[in-house]
């Protein structure tokens, strides 16, 4: 089903920096209006009646009596003709129609056949409003061919409907022949079959409907290009828009999501800035797209906008939206993400409840996420996931292992998806023997074959617990060629042990694999560094220059009242600056009274011991918890996010800024979450 929103508003300028340049659009408030055609799987969530017919026909209809009843099928009576008749069997028929309607609209096919049996006149509008719930609902297609077969007096409605029932629910040979039976054929008739095709990616039998169909309208052009974007036939979809008659809010809205899926993120604001009149899916197509394309920020900042603009979200907008509140950590933006499904239909939905419980999971509150999984009436497997990959990512390695079993209790078999969160947990705890035991009964006892993701955790968790032989070993027996996580897996085990000889095999198969890996040449060098190889270290560095590969410089952030502070190594700009230093001298005196003692192997380069300490006070993560521990009021946790690994001596450092500050510290980093309180961590200091 197609929805266009009506034209209502005035032009008006987009008020964000990052899309000034867009051009005025115009906008409007609920409800859509429609305009439908018998297209298969439009609305797949619902069991849609056709709204190209009414409850009552704008012409005179047929009425059938239906005294005896007799048939083979409870949903295909015989009917005798009635006798002419009056305004009020009228009046009858176009209440019955409109009440069995809403009841198929609803999905309640029994309530509908109901009223239907006891009507004793039906109209052909009756009958098609029977044959769209039964053609549209999954596993009814036989009770529709025989419900279609009794219809006394069939229209084109009848044969759309019963062909989307076949395009639906039937292989296209089929359909094909169909359609070539039908008496007569309209706009729709095509549509639905050029439609078929393209959700089927037969985009060369859409095609050549396409071309033999005597006429079009805006549906077809836009089942034409939807069908190339699904496909990855990205330029052909370019060229049907640019030829496209008429462009309507599909159309546009498919090039959008087309191009977003491309990473072409710049086409996909142009056309978004020139469209004339955009929906709500136009507007999810571009808060999905900024994510998918690590531009949560943009995505974020799109949101509010529709917002303004009166678009209610739904719940592809609210999970796209917290999906980016988790990737950059924006508790306060989630948290009133949360209020807005709490406030809408969404709030008893499981989808949307399952969004926030990681959303929660994500920025560190895994107390949250835990009272909303408790309150979540109906969870699905996405539900436990994600709160069993939750408690792994934070450490709570029993916890995420005993909700594991508590889900086995519930009858809800584990996906593969489950055991990567399984064993991750495990990881992160240090369980080895007990993650091998989970590993081996995958296939075994839940027939889920091992995924690269799972080898990944296997491999993480015997190289953490230094077993790099046994690991190398698992890697050589992958039934697939191993891919170059594996390789940065066992590389990051090799710096934490110190073991040259295989770090070098990991970084020759990492490099191997992709030449372009930052990190496997970081990782390497972290190695020569930590053994105080310093010569290795420069000849890495310089084969890193000599292919022009780019580190991803670290940086840490912290949000305070919904503004993120981010901060780098050694930063130099933030204006609070001299603050945070004098807060960092404080704190490093405080920390080597109660013992600290700077670890110099985390200061990966080869200058005087003095220098090293300085480089490593201004590490971005210090320079962020120092920033907390001034404007964060005493009380509440200061939670700080990195996008690499802490390194060792922030780690240690932070152990005992919590002790001396008597603050609770959450740090994220791109392995874990690491909650520090009372001078000790969560992960017990195996990460």
């Amino acid at each position: 089903m197609y929805h266009y929103l009506r034209n209502r508003r005035n032009q008006r300028y987009f008020p964000l920096p990052f899309i000034e340049n867009f051009l005025p659009t115009k906008h409007c408030h609920w409800p859509f209006s429609t305009f439908t055609v018998q297209t298969p799987n439009a609305n797949p969530s619902l069991e849609a009646v056709p709204s190209n017919f009414h409850a009552h026909s704008p012409q005179r209809p047929n009425l059938l009596s239906t005294h005896n009843l007799t048939s083979t099928h409870p949903a295909a009576p015989s009917l005798d003709k009635s006798p002419p008749f009056d305004q009020n069997t009228l009046n009858d028929i176009i209440s019955s129609n409109k009440i069995i309607t809403s009841y198929i609209r609803s999905g309640d096919l029994s309530s509908a056949l109901r009223v239907f049996r006891n009507m004793t006149v039906k109209t052909t509008v009756t009958w098609n409003a029977m044959l769209a719930g039964y053609s549209r609902k999954p596993g009814k297609l036989t009770e529709a061919q025989k419900l279609f077969d009794q219809i006394p007096e069939k229209d084109t409605v009848s044969y759309n409907i019963m062909l989307a029932g076949y395009v639906q629910n039937s292989d296209m040979e089929t359909v094909w022949s169909f359609f070539n039976s039908m008496p007569s054929k309209d706009i729709a008739s095509w549509n639905t079959m050029i439609s078929g095709f393209a959700q089927k990616g037969a985009m060369a039998k859409a095609r050549e409907l396409f071309l033999a169909m005597p006429e079009k309208n805006s549906v077809t052009w836009s089942a034409m290009i939807s069908g190339y974007v699904e496909c990855g036939a990205l330029e052909l979809a370019e060229k049907f828009f640019e030829f496209a008659a008429v462009k309507s809010v599909v159309a546009w809205t498919a090039m959008i999501s087309g191009y977003m899926k491309f990473g072409k993120i710049e086409k996909a604001e142009r056309l978004f800035k020139e469209m004339p009149v955009k929906n709500l899916v136009t507007w999810n197509a571009m808060i999905a797209g900024y994510v998918e394309n690590c531009r949560a920020e943009d995505g974020l900042k799109i949101f509010r906008i529709m917002l303004r603009y009166g678009i209610r979200p739904n719940h592809s907008s609210l999970s796209s939206v917290l999906l980016g509140c988790s990737e950059l950590s924006a508790l306060q933006l989630g948290k009133q993400v949360h209020q807005l499904v709490c406030k809408s239909s969404l709030r008893d939905d499981t989808t949307a409840c399952t969004s926030l419980i990681s959303m929660y999971c994500k920025c560190g509150v895994l107390d949250d996420a835990w009272k909303l999984f408790l309150e979540t009436k109906s969870k699905d497997i996405v539900s436990w996931n994600a709160m069993i990959s939750g408690y792994a990512q934070h450490g709570a390695g029993e916890k995420a292992l005993h909700l594991f079993e508590e889900m086995r209790g519930e009858g809800i078999r584990p996906d593969w998806i489950t055991f990567v969160a399984v064993l991750l947990a495990c990881n992160h705890a240090g369980l080895v023997d007990i993650g091998v035991r989970y590993f081996d009964s995958m296939v075994k006892d839940y027939g889920v074959e091992p995924r690269p993701d799972h080898y990944t955790c296997m491999v993480d968790l015997l190289g953490r617990a230094g077993k790099l032989v046994e690991a190398v070993d698992l890697i050589k027996k992958m039934p697939f060629k191993p891919h170059s996580a594996i390789f940065g897996t066992l590389l990051g085990a090799c710096r934490i042990h110190k073991n040259l000889e295989l770090a070098k095999f990991a970084a020759q198969n990492l490099l191997n694999l992709d030449p372009q890996s930052a990190a496997g040449y970081v990782q390497l060098a972290n190695v020569y560094a930590a053994t105080n190889k310093w010569d290795h270290v420069a000849r890495v560095r310089r084969s890193m220059k000599d292919n022009k590969v780019v580190k991803t410089p670290g940086y840490s952030w912290i949000e305070i009242k919904s503004t993120v502070h981010e901060f780098r190594s050694g930063d130099r700009v933030h204006p609070e600056l001299a603050s945070i230093h004098e807060k960092l001298n404080e704190l490093e005196k405080k920390m080597k009274l109660a013992g600290y003692v700077p670890d110099l192997e985390s200061a990966l380069h080869d200058v005087g011991e003095e220098q090293k300490e300085q480089l490593l006070l201004w590490h971005s993560e210090k320079l962020a918890i120092a920033f907390g521990l001034i404007v964060v009021p005493y009380g509440t946790p200061i939670r700080v996010f990195k996008n690499l690994r802490v390194c060792g001596d922030c780690h240690r450092a932070i152990k005992y800024i919590s002790a001396v500050e008597r603050r609770e510290i959450i740090v994220r980093d791109t392995v874990r979450f690491h909650h520090f309180k009372g001078g000790c961590c969560s992960c017990g200091d195996y990460w």
